[in-house]
């Protein structure tokens, strides 16, 4: 027996299937798979083979898996031709870019039954335009990226759904005209308001995490026992805008846990605006998804967008159409510096070498003692000036030389005694034990002059009273 949800086995090229409406549709060529269905070119014309260039194709999965049915509940509510040209007309929209329903039905093939849905052909998926740009796309075209489809979610929130998995692999070209950006795969979308009734929030842990972990919201990291919100939808466009601006999410390498990215994503929303702003990248800044990203974390969970100010939001001076080239700073920087620049990622040149004299390469080559590392402070007195400025190599190795001048002197000038004896034992001129005593300093001999200078003059003061004493008595 076939496991649920397993890719189902082909329908043979040129197989009828009869939708609900009675309408017949022809199977061509699989084009593609998503995870549990195919996809096939098909034609309302039955009688010829399906052209290369057809218009529709018809998505196929077992009856028993639950994506698609979860998709078709969402197309046969809201995707109809007739219900999109209105909306269009009302909002005075050249372009909608939601896939169009055009039917589906149930089919049987070797005993086993099957679930279809045919709607419009599209082009290539947005993540292979990233792919071939680097990773990363030019700020204009994200801006204009984003305005489209804040109209695709407010028309998908308008009626009811959420889509609760945008990203670049789900955002597909026109088939006819690339410059058209559809979000397709809505086998996660979700009835938020039944009736016009908003669902109550109730976190259930549970089901946590649920979506793609890159970009999915943070209510859905939380885990919801009910639904998910247009809050949610936003704050996911707002990850993937940030994600096609820069080339990459601050928690991209901590996607195997889960809970981390949790908490990645948590910091960023709290310290909004600085924590977007610092992630600009050279050529385009990140002010447009942080005021975008600091809207959507004011909006509680019931409560309805402002579309039209989300719009202004994402506002750019660009008009031309889409461009998927290669910005210039992925391909190898640009001149343009974006209006804020990323705090943390500014680096210091490092300062000119500057020539070295010969006799300071000699002093480096000799080992300093450690006794002589630090020397005696300066009797200069240093006048006031700018604060101070560090030492280069130079002058260090200089400073240090005059120190250790200076303690090689004062080392020279030092006697040691041994006072338990009457001998008393010299430190040499030469600085060793027992060598050629040194002479008297000039202040200890001035001292003993002095000495006896005033021992002769009392001497001879006192012989002269005395003879003065004995000439000239009294009368």
């Amino acid at each position: 027996m076939l496991k649920k949800r397993a890719l189902p086995i082909p329908l043979p090229e040129g197989f009828l299937l009869t939708d609900s409406e009675k309408k017949k549709w022809r199977l061509g060529k699989t084009i593609g798979q998503g995870g549990c269905g195919l996809i096939y070119l098909a034609s309302r014309d039955v009688d010829r083979p399906v052209a290369a260039d057809t218009d529709f194709v018809i998505k196929l999965e077992y009856h028993e898996n639950g994506p698609l049915f979860s998709e078709l509940k969402f197309y046969q509510r809201a995707a109809k031709a007739e219900s999109m040209q209105k909306w269009k007309k009302i909002r005075k929209l050249g372009f909608l870019g939601i896939p169009t329903y055009w039917g589906s039905g149930l089919a049987e093939y070797n005993d086993r039954r099957y679930r279809f849905m045919a709607m419009d052909r599209l082009g290539s998926d947005l993540q292979k335009m990233l792919e071939h740009s680097g990773g990363q796309l030019k700020k204009a075209t994200v801006l204009q990226l984003g305005r489209g489809l804040v109209d695709i979610l407010e028309y998908i929130h308008e009626n009811e759904y959420v889509h609760a998995d945008i990203k670049a692999a789900n955002l597909m070209l026109g088939c006819r005209d690339p410059e058209q950006v559809y979000l397709a795969d809505y086998g996660l979308s979700y009835r938020y308001c039944p009736d016009g009734v908003h669902k109550e929030y109730k976190e259930n842990p549970k089901k946590g995490h649920n979506g793609t972990i890159e970009y999915t919201s943070l209510d859905a990291h939380k885990g919801l026992d009910i639904a998910p919100s247009r809050r949610g939808d936003l704050q996911i466009l707002g990850f993937c805008l940030l994600h096609w601006l820069c080339g990459s999410l601050p928690w991209e390498k901590l996607l195997r846990i889960p809970t981390q990215v949790q908490d990645a994503k948590a910091r960023l929303t709290d310290n909004l605006p600085d924590s977007v702003l610092e992630l600009s990248v050279r050529g385009a800044s990140t002010d447009e998804v942080e005021a975008f990203l600091s809207y959507v974390k004011t909006l509680d969970y019931q409560e309805k967008p402002n579309y039209k100010h989300l719009k202004v939001l994402l506002a750019s001076v660009h008009t031309g159409g889409l461009d998927f080239s290669v910005p210039q700073e992925a391909a190898g920087g640009s001149t343009t510096k974006p209006t804020r620049e990323k705090k943390a990622g500014r680096v210091k040149r490092p300062p000119k070498a500057k020539a070295v004299p010969a006799e300071v390469e000699e002093m480096k080559a000799k080992p300093v003692p450690a006794r002589y590392i630090r020397g005696p402070p300066l009797t200069k007195p240093q006048s006031p000036g700018p604060p101070h400025q560090p030492r280069s190599s130079v002058q260090t190795e200089i400073y240090g030389q005059k120190n250790r001048r200076l303690f090689r002197e004062r080392e020279r000038n030092d006697s040691s005694y041994h006072t338990g004896g009457n001998t008393v034992k010299h430190r040499g001129g030469d600085g060793r034990e027992g060598g050629p005593p040194m002479r008297s300093s000039p202040t200890r001999r001035n001292g003993w002059f002095s000495m006896f200078f005033f021992a002769g003059v009392f001497f001879f003061l006192g012989a002269a009273l005395g003879v003065c004493h004995r000439e000239f008595k009294p009368f």
